[in-house]
């Protein structure tokens, strides 16, 4: 017999809600006030990655550990204990004096957001558990992960133009505090198991094989994929990580039970889920440089700029997958999202230097996050749906990972292709000192049009893999095997 519902399920949904833009939104909010910090702490060029990268190396790396650490302590513990070290990590961001105090807050923050967004997850997954509220949650929650990352270019903005940059992370301190209020009182953890065994070996390999792989991707742009050093971490990484499976099939309590990876919906969702965040990340990156450079866009209306990309995630998310997916195919969702998504980037690779915001630029960022919305939602529902609840906060994690991973692959090698294809574009063209400034541009817009046209292709190639690995399986019938 199913267990009742939970009567505060939905102020659960909220806190927890809060917690997840909470962390979304800082995976690219710095990015826009990244400029005036290295201004205000006289930080070099060489070191000015170290903002982003200590962030993404502690939070990818750590992911895993954070996860089974929520299993075992208990999620709801786990989430007040990530909530609380976030706020403080960005507090002293916010107040850091110098480079290195910025850097260390930073891979504190990765560090608190590995325990606290598998602890988001996994509560999610084991409140919710009829499958028609569970669409509903999963909606949320699903656009809230496709579209925090542009709200946070919003924010940043109007942080940095009307405020200062140290505000970017002091944002982060109310958001955490109202969480923290509520966790107490609406959150229930549902969780199988209490105490046992930390698999330390596995978390050493597993963390140790993230960590290279996540630094690898971060020194391909600035040393070359060829640089040895970047090969030495890469190789690394895979080896670390192949003794690691090795290593879970054997341990008596695995840090990741293999089990949830050899279903073949749960593996063809996080294949899913890894392909359209290499396709989708690009864009981010790529308009945020083709508005402000190119169209001359301050910070502020770039970030308003992404405001429909946001709305078309809320709309595909939560109006759309949510209310089909209790009777829909999950592939089905999953395969139109990533169609919908390559079509918006096939408009955005026909940009050029003389476009226009509302009919060039508009109805592609609409596409983008209707796709988004639509494949991002019933990923996360699926990709949960029938785990144990005992490992509920390691899948949670695996999914995260996953993501994350995929963000770092995909920002590193589409800036590279479009790097590559800005220089061959600017070398073909005659030296013309009347038009330098317009080939500089035109270049830029031609390597972002080569890059887009590459994520297009990873898009398709998520639509494909999402309708032949995801079998058809409506979240009816999968909330029939749901965690209790």
């Amino acid at each position: 017999m199913a267990p009742a519902p939970d009567p505060k399920r939905w102020w659960a949904l909220a806190v927890i809600a809060l917690a997840q833009l909470m962390v979304i939104l800082d995976g690219t909010i710095v990015n826009i006030a990244l400029p005036s910090a290295q201004r205000a702490l006289g930080m070099s060029d060489a070191d000015r990655q170290w903002v982003i990268t200590a962030y993404t190396l502690a939070f990818g790396g750590l992911l895993l550990l954070g996860g089974r650490i929520a299993d075992l302590v208990g999620r709801k513990r786990t989430f007040v204990i990530g909530l609380a070290g976030f706020a403080v990590a960005s507090a002293l961001g916010g107040a850091a004096a110098g480079p290195g105090m910025l850097f260390a807050a930073r891979a504190l923050q990765g560090a608190f957001a590995a325990v606290l967004a598998p602890s988001a997850l996994s509560l999610l997954t084991t409140t919710f558990t009829d499958p028609k509220e569970r669409a509903r949650a999963f909606g949320v929650y699903g656009a809230l992960a496709g579209g925090g990352s542009a709200v946070g270019l919003i924010v940043g903005g109007v942080l940095t133009e009307y405020l200062n940059w140290r505000w970017s992370l002091y944002v982060n301190v109310p958001i955490a505090l109202a969480a923290l209020l509520g966790a107490p009182a609406f959150l229930s953890d549902r969780s199988g198991r209490r105490g046992g065994r930390l698999d330390v070996p596995g978390a050493l390999l597993g963390c140790g094989g993230l960590v290279a792989l996540v630094y690898g991707f971060s020194e391909a742009e600035p040393r070359g994929w060829t640089s040895p050093s970047v090969l030495t971490l890469f190789a690394a990484g895979v080896i670390l990580l192949v003794v690691f499976v090795w290593w879970q099939s054997h341990a008596a309590s695995p840090l990741l039970p293999l089990h949830i990876l050899k279903d073949r919906v749960r593996a063809g969702s996080f294949a899913t889920m890894g392909l359209a965040t290499v396709g989708m990340f690009g864009v981010f990156l790529f308009l945020t440089y083709y508005l402000q450079v190119v169209l001359g866009y301050p910070p502020v209306r770039t970030g308003l700029a992404f405001v429909p990309m946001s709305v078309g995630i809320v709309i595909g998310a939560t109006q759309i997958a949510a209310r089909l997916l209790p009777r829909t195919a999950p592939r089905t969702l999953m395969s139109s999202g990533m169609l919908l998504a390559a079509v918006g980037m096939v408009l955005l690779s026909r940009l050029t230097v003389h476009a226009r915001y509302v009919p060039h630029v508009l109805p592609a960022l609409l596409l983008l996050g209707l796709g988004m919305g639509l494949t991002f939602m019933p990923v996360y529902a699926t990709a949960t749906a029938g785990v144990p609840a005992e490992d509920a906060g390691v899948a949670s994690a695996a999914l995260n990972t996953v993501q994350q991973m995929g963000a770092s692959l995909g920002t590193v090698l589409l800036n590279t292709i479009a790097t590559g294809a800005t220089s061959r574009y600017v070398h073909s063209h005659p030296h013309d000192p009347d038009r330098n400034g317009l080939i500089l541009n035109e270049g830029m817009v031609h390597g972002f049009s080569v890059a887009d046209w590459c994520s297009a292709g990873v898009l398709l190639l998520a639509a494909l893999v999402a309708g032949l690995a995801v079998r058809a399986r409506t979240l009816q019938r999968a909330g029939r095997d749901a965690p209790a």
